[in-house]
């Protein structure tokens, strides 16, 4: 497999990936997000993700087996590192299709997790980490949850962004599609019916992890069979979503 070799900050491959790494409509409108890193490269290429183009720094080694078909580029250090969206940057960055984020027709059993408006990158991608460490299924993102595919999202994940899917829904779409597989929606929030997350039965269930600001909102709560609460000290109020989802996916893996 040939290797190109770019040395111009004006090439139409350099402004390209600055723009994909900088805007999310053109992330969203491409079908491509960026995976920078060494580590994250080589979780693309192992879980079979759809690579179109992969750039390495002058002196450092491309991974030896690549998918036919990928575009291998090599750039001065400088040049890659003004593509970059991080401080450091490692020498490699991959450019991939972004999965299909339509949830599927039906749902196997099993733990699901709901995000409502968890706007922040690394949470999401920490919660989406966290869930394929402990068995979930999949990860649903209600409107206003931060992009998936977004550079600090991927990077937060941890390589789970190519092993467990992600799908981006409303809540009609969700609770029609929890309906048709027999799966309850939980929520992480105090109410009259409020069940002890101990005393749960997470084995088939969807659980709703709220914002980090205002919690789960008005609407998801009202289509909730249950809400659920993580023991705590009682001068504690919440945690941070991420942790909240991590205590719900160890309490559902715990009781497999």
């Amino acid at each position: 497999m040939g290797m190109e070799r770019i040395t111009s900050r004006q090439n139409p491959l350099v402004a390209r990936l600055r723009k994909l790494g900088n805007d999310k409509k053109t992330r969203r409108q491409e079908g491509v997000f960026l995976c920078e890193g060494h580590k994250l490269v080589e979780e693309a290429l192992r879980w079979n993700a759809v690579v179109e183009t992969l750039v390495v720094a002058e002196g450092i080694e491309p991974p030896r087996k690549l998918p036919e078909g990928v575009r291998l580029v090599e750039m001065p250090a400088d040049v890659l590192k003004s593509v970059s969206t991080v401080d450091t940057p490692q020498g490699m960055l991959a450019l991939c299709r972004t999965p299909d984020l339509t949830p599927p027709k039906t749902l196997t059993p099993g733990l699901y997790l709901v995000l409502d408006g968890v706007q922040d990158p690394g949470n999401v991608g920490t919660v989406w980490r966290t869930a394929d460490a402990f068995g979930a299924e999949g990860v649903f993102l209600l409107p206003g949850c931060a992009e998936p595919f977004s550079p600090k999202t991927v990077r937060s994940t941890m390589g789970a962004c190519f092993r467990l899917p992600v799908w981006e829904t409303g809540l009609e779409e969700l609770t029609v599609l929890l309906k048709t597989a027999e799966l309850p929606l939980y929520a992480t929030a105090l109410r009259e019916d409020t069940a002890d997350l101990r005393a749960a039965d997470l084995s088939r269930a969807a659980v709703v992890i709220g914002s980090e600001g205002r919690g789960v909102s008005q609407a998801v709560l009202d289509a909730c069979a249950l809400t659920l609460k993580i023991p705590m000290r009682d001068r504690c109020e919440s945690l941070n979503a991420a942790v909240a989802a991590s205590v719900v996916l160890w309490e559902g893996w715990r009781n497999r």
